[in-house]
């Protein structure tokens, strides 16, 4: 009879023991499923995973260019994310500065020039007004502009983190930009005004060093909104423009071209 009993406690003992395994594992496997469904990073519309990985590409001219990442939201659940910039390794004489929003805003986000990112590392304001949901499903959208010194040759290494607090860093992704300046760059002797700037109903454009000069006004998605020829004065209507920013590029003949914000605002 001892011997008996003994064995039928070793069983339900046994028993036990491998239906705590089955609980244990279960509970495991569902970590693992919640940890990895978190987020991806893609450059622009491609579909590789840059998540914590390293986009590698050389600066494609001498002018201010622009590298989109979308961040999409795979956590089942509605986020608030903010950015942080850091500078790792950064050339003397570069600047950069982002915009940062929903991946369905017409204007691009909000944009913060190099002079309000001044800091390393900086991170996006996480005012209520500059707050927005991205729902499961959706993305939101980094546009990081970069403006290399022509006479400085090098590499930048930037990294961007994704987070839902100031140190709540949830994913990340490094941008490094490999860069040859020119032999003999022309520098600037041409100087361009725009006022008002933020401008409502009207900007006036003044162009000096030169006679003429062609340029075009795009909006923060890149969409060209006009081109013209402009003499030394164009005063131009925009009225009927969305609130938002606007660059206007001159292309001057021989030399680099020439690239300046505009904000309006009704």
């Amino acid at each position: 009879m001892l011997n008996f009993d003994c064995c039928l406690y070793f069983f339900i003992f046994v028993n036990n023991i491998k239906k705590m395994k089955k609980l244990y594992t279960i509970i495991f496997t569902l970590f693992l499923v919640n940890s990895y469904a978190q987020i991806t990073i893609n450059h622009d519309s491609q579909s590789e995973d840059l998540s914590g990985q390293t986009y590698t590409m050389v600066a494609p001219n001498y002018q201010a260019f622009d590298v989109s990442f979308h961040i999409n939201n795979e956590t089942g659940l509605t986020k608030q994310w903010i950015v942080t910039r850091y500078r790792v390794n950064v050339p003397e004489g570069w600047s950069d500065f982002l915009c940062w929003g929903h991946g369905t805003d017409p204007f691009g986000g909000t944009c913060f020039s190099s002079s309000q990112m001044n800091s390393n590392p900086w991170t996006s304001p996480a005012s209520q007004s500059l707050q927005f949901d991205v729902n499961d499903g959706e993305f939101a959208k980094l546009k990081a502009t970069i403006d290399a010194d022509d006479w400085v040759s090098g590499t930048a290494h930037y990294r961007y983190y994704i987070s839902e607090g100031s140190n709540n860093f949830v994913d990340s992704v490094d941008l490094v930009i490999q860069f040859t300046a020119n032999v003999a760059p022309i520098k600037e002797v041409i100087s361009v005004s725009i006022v008002p700037n933020p401008a409502t109903d009207f900007i006036q454009i003044s162009i000096n060093g030169i006679e003429s000069a062609s340029f075009k006004m795009v909006d923060a998605l890149g969409s060209t909104m006009l081109k013209e020829t402009i003499n030394s004065n164009r005063k131009i209507n925009t009225s009927d423009f969305k609130s938002g920013l606007y660059f206007i590029v001159f292309d001057i003949p021989g030399q680099k071209s020439i690239t300046r914000k505009v904000i309006i605002k009704h």
